[in-house]
């Protein structure tokens, strides 16, 4: 992208600060962030920042694509105030397109999740079947939903992306979402310092993870494409949690065995492995992912190094 005034909600956030520098060397990027998982650090100058709700009126919205990631992004988050989960990925979700309908935008780029798939060790095709289990996944289906409506109603291109686990270390942007940062990042800051990842379970859970800079050009791509409909955004390949540990310490040349404990998520809510099926983005879009999970954690690990 190239010249484009571009909204990021979300924009102070893990994923959403990445994408917004990134899209800031060529095009003028705003970023709304109402601090709760985002702080303004992550941002370059470049990046017009203002600390706002997505369920506020007279958003910034006159722009010509929005990306909207701004969520309550995790299990636990919904649990502790369903409520307030609704009214964040839903209401604000409708709340930032019609917004922006009204001021001329026609192209939304929106985050979705990859947990509606359920556990599942073979990969996961956007044309599957899928369930809501819990309050989080409930709310990204009724994005797709209300995309669908403003698709359909008012010829809007709406693109939804289902995220896979995605990562890039406390070097990056993860480290203020503590507790919420991915495994990975999280691992690998635990074993730096001397202390034992903790493992739910027996470590035989799988994940797809994808490093950030996947994500951020796949998002970009889906603008540039005008794209409508749910896409995977992954790597096609999972790896346990046993080996991730063991991929950190063999990069940080340490011997930090995990402790395992009870998992404190209910079994039949729990995601206990992931895989995405890319083909259909690759064929509208041409990408594919270019880190693979050995540099991912490469880069993740060389913080420490």
């Amino acid at each position: 992208m190239h010249g484009k005034r571009v909204l990021v909600t979300g924009g102070a956030g893990f994923i959403g600060s990445n994408l917004a520098n990134h899209l800031a060397e060529a095009n003028d990027v705003i970023a709304i962030d109402d601090g709760y998982l985002g702080t303004e650090e992550n941002l370059d100058e470049a990046v017009e920042f203002h600390e706002r709700s997505v369920l506020e009126d007279d958003l910034p919205t006159d722009v010509d694509v929005v990306f909207h990631l701004a969520a309550l992004s995790s299990y636990a988050m919904h649990e502790e105030n369903p409520t307030k989960g609704v009214r964040v990925n839903v209401e604000g979700f409708v709340n930032t397109v019609e917004q922006a309908r009204k001021d001329g935008c026609d192209t939304v780029v929106y985050a979705t999740t990859s947990s509606i798939y359920g556990s599942r060790t073979e990969p996961s095709p956007e044309e599957m079947d899928v369930e809501a289990r819990t309050g989080y996944e409930a709310s990204k289906l009724a994005r797709e939903r209300y995309a669908e409506y403003f698709a359909h109603h008012y010829d809007m291109n709406m693109a939804g992306m289902r995220f896979f686990s995605v990562y890039q270390g406390y070097g990056g942007a993860e480290e203020h979402k503590g507790e919420f940062a991915n495994i990975i990042a999280q691992f690998a800051d635990d074993i730096a310092n001397g202390d034992s990842p903790e493992i739910y379970g027996d470590g035989g859970q799988t994940r797809d993870f994808t490093y950030v800079s996947d994500i951020v050009s796949g998002l970009e791509l889906a603008a540039e494409n005008e794209l409508t409909g749910v896409y995977n955004l992954g790597t096609g390949e999972s790896y346990d949690f046993d080996t991730v540990v063991e991929y950190i310490n063999e990069e940080l040349g340490t011997d930090v065995e995990p402790v395992y404990v009870e998992n404190p998520i209910p079994e039949d809510v729990y995601v206990h492995d992931t895989m995405a099926d890319v083909s259909k983005f690759t064929e509208a879009t041409g990408w594919e992912p270019e880190i693979t999970f050995e540099e991912g954690v490469r880069r993740v690990c060389s913080q420490y190094q």
